[in-house]
């Protein structure tokens, strides 16, 4: 067993279908790597964090100023990285976390238009410089991630409520994400059947994982 830990992202636009391929495969990782997997999404990941996803979600809070949105997410992100993501690394685990720095530079750098460089300076603040090993970047075109939205998911935040123009300017960023990281950013077709999904990320895990 390694010494110390690792950290990996799933990150992707709404209607990737990220945290549905997750929620699959979280058994089979488990049993592959001797239940060493951690898994913690953001914002949330512990008591605190959570408190603050509710606050940032809640469909009711129209008057959320952008940039108080992206310093709350970077709160959350802190306090997971503190409390989750580093112990649980110092004890040799392998972290998955559900989104990470990359979505508040694709969602509210690029899709609020405060700044991708802005919000990735912030973010690096926050994290106190830690960033994932590797990113699994699933990638969907707007248009279908959006239909699936609306055909699948009984409750909407206020992400998911905004306009088409926003989601497209999210997963722009996201692209060049992956241009600018290549090293760190893999990219996975969620266009493709769930299955096929499903078996590609794991794959791509177990030859990430060591073990």
């Amino acid at each position: 067993m390694s010494v110390t830990g690792q950290f990996i992202s799933f990150e992707g636009p709404d209607g990737a279908g990220k945290t549905s391929v997750l929620t699959a495969i979280t058994d089979r990782l488990q049993r592959a790597h001797n239940q060493r997997i951690l898994i913690t999404r953001e914002p949330g990941g512990n008591q605190i964090a959570e408190a603050i996803r509710q606050v940032i979600l809640d469909p009711r809070n129209t008057e959320m100023d952008d940039r108080t949105e992206a310093l709350l997410y970077a709160a959350s992100r802190r306090q997971n990285v503190k409390k989750t993501i580093q112990p649980a690394m110092a004890a040799g685990k392998v972290v998955i976390c559900d989104r990470f720095v990359d979505s508040s530079v694709a969602y509210q750098g690029a899709g609020r238009q405060i700044g991708e460089q802005a919000v990735y300076d912030m973010n690096m603040f926050a994290t106190n410089g830690l960033m994932p090993e590797k990113t699994l970047y699933f990638d969907v075109p707007s248009e279908v991630g959006l239909a699936r939205i609306k055909a699948h998911r009984e409750t909407v935040d206020r992400l998911d409520a905004e306009t088409l123009a926003f989601h497209q300017r999210v997963r722009a960023a996201y692209l060049r994400l992956l241009a600018r990281f290549p090293e760190r950013i893999i990219k996975i077709d969620a266009t493709q059947p769930l299955d096929q999904v499903i078996e590609e990320t794991l794959t791509t895990l177990n030859r990430i994982i060591r073990d």
